[in-house]
């Protein structure tokens, strides 16, 4: 089968899309409580960029009308890192302009708790933590 490939993570990078990206910027840094750098790329390609630490997994917001259409039920669904508990982040969510369509749940003992919203961009996501 050839060489064994080592991965580290099975996820480096991510990218969600925006209709407006000043929006979704604004509900993002609401909910997780930091701020988003943000980068105009040219050709109608925005981006805020999530925290990271070099040589751990980033990613992104991003706006392109041509390239990228916000869904609430098609495509991957990411989870973002939602520690140290998950209800800090949920009691933001509607607040800052989003929907809980899957309340918080325990997924197994080993693998903590998982729910899933709608951001203001109409994008489903996934959050997950360990309590």
């Amino acid at each position: 089968m050839g060489s064994e490939i080592k991965m580290n993570n099975a996820l480096n990078w991510f990218e969600i899309p925006a209709n407006d990206i000043k929006r979704a910027k604004k509900f993002y840094e609401t909910i997780f409580a930091f701020e988003m750098p943000t980068l105009d790329i040219g050709d109608g390609l925005k981006m805020a960029l999530f925290p990271a630490e070099s040589g751990s997994v980033g990613g992104t917001l991003i706006q392109n009308e041509e390239w990228y259409t916000p869904s609430d039920h098609k495509g991957p669904l990411v989870y973002l890192n939602a520690n140290p508990d998950l209800d800090i982040i949920l009691n933001r969510v509607e607040v800052a302009g989003g929907k809980i369509t899957i309340p918080k749940r325990l997924i197994t003992e080993e693998n903590g708790y998982m729910a899933v919203i709608i951001d203001s961009e109409g994008n489903r996501v996934a959050l997950h933590s360990n309590d």
